[in-house]
């Protein structure tokens, strides 16, 4: 019993023992690196956050305008409506014109 004690103590002095030595230049170059690229990501998310409250309020401003944009439809489309019917009504007049024109130069 007291040998796998031994056993047991040596295996953690083992695995303290790397924490305390001291760092090698690429162990401290990856830890700076890895810093920065987290100090990176999180001004990529604020930035995105950024961005996507603007958009939400681009979004709200044109949503705002959805009932004047609805407004001007109906009101093209009644405008064309008219047009449709002048244009239909003058292309009448103008085809009993040219008639009234054939019948009276037949005579």
């Amino acid at each position: 019993m007291a040998s796998s004690h031994q056993r047991s103590a040596s295996a953690m002095d083992a695995t303290a023992a790397p924490a305390t030595r001291e760092k090698t230049y690429f162990e401290q170059h990856r830890e700076a690196l890895i810093g920065d690229i987290a100090m990176s990501f999180e001004h990529v998310l604020a930035n995105i956050n950024k961005l996507n409250r603007s958009l939400e309020a681009v979004i709200a401003v044109g949503n705002e305008f959805s009932s004047v944009e609805a407004l001007w439809s109906q009101f093209e489309n009644v405008m064309a409506k008219d047009q449709d019917r002048s244009g239909t009504d003058s292309g009448r007049q103008q085809g009993e014109q040219q008639q009234q024109q054939q019948h009276d130069g037949e005579r």
